[in-house]
């Protein structure tokens, strides 16, 4: 699937996953065209080495990458591939930095944003903080839903609400795979033309965690950083998954053309 038919992004393949050879400002003019247009709901997968490795071993985030309008390259290691295949990527495009560009780009429209996902209170924080700096654009709602599974009385209750507020864009915060698999699911029961997946942009922009020094996100380093902050609950993800996906991405290198 491309961004739009008369537009196609190009694309290349990172271990069987379909990434878009795009940057920050065209991910913006795509949304702002998908929401001027006020089609069917699109998502944007925000993606790095976690999503294409984990991919691999869990088929419903397999399906949700297939099945977004971009899948877009947050990793630096995404990043290089793409060079590799002969695309221009001067950067990466980093979640946190996609949203916070678009509210500063696109501050002539009042748009109107949802946040979903963070931990309690966090994106009630967040809403508080962009209001104060994002005057000219409108915040329609939040929900920080629990951890646990909904009821589907619960998520029928959700969907109402975001449907009621009417967004343009409804940014959604809680970590790969869920995030993804939350917006293929919910995909044809919304109405706003818009959802992104942007990880834990919801604790950066809230203050709630501090994010790494951009020198380190474009060395492709911020791994480390993260992983220095929560060992527990990241190890698996840069440590075991973060090998696997070297290991499969030199044997990919090595194959012949």
């Amino acid at each position: 699937m491309t961004a739009t038919a008369s537009n196609p992004v190009p694309q290349y393949r990172v271990l069987g996953t379909r990434v878009d050879a795009i940057q920050i400002p065209g991910v913006i003019a795509e949304m702002q065209d998908w929401i001027a247009r006020r089609g069917s709901c699109r998502y944007i997968a925000v993606t790095g080495m976690h999503g294409v490795t984990e991919a691999r071993h869990d088929p419903q985030l397999r399906t949700a990458l297939a099945s977004a309008s971009l899948v877009v390259p947050d990793g630096m290691p995404l990043v290089w591939l793409g060079r590799r295949n002969g695309f221009h990527l001067p950067r990466r495009v980093y979640g946190p930095e996609l949203m916070l560009r678009f509210w500063q780009e696109a501050n002539s429209v009042r748009y109107r944003h949802f946040f979903y996902g963070g931990a309690p209170g966090v994106a009630d924080a967040l809403a508080r903080k962009f209001a104060r700096q994002f005057p000219n654009h409108e915040i329609v709602g939040t929900v920080s839903p629990p951890y646990r599974n909904l009821s589907p009385d619960e998520d029928r209750e959700i969907c109402s609400l975001i449907n009621e507020a009417n967004p343009d864009i409804v940014w959604v915060g809680l970590g790969t795979p869920k995030q993804e698999r939350w917006m293929r699911d919910h995909q044809r029961q919304l109405s706003a033309p818009v959802l992104v997946g942007v990880g834990a942009a919801f604790d950066f922009h809230a203050g709630r965690m501090r994010s790494a020094p951009a020198w380190m996100g474009d060395h492709g380093l911020e791994w480390l950083f993260r992983l220095a902050q929560e060992p527990r609950r990241l190890w698996h993800r840069y440590l075991v998954r973060g090998s696997e996906f070297a290991a499969l991405a030199i044997l990919e290198l090595l194959k012949p053309k």
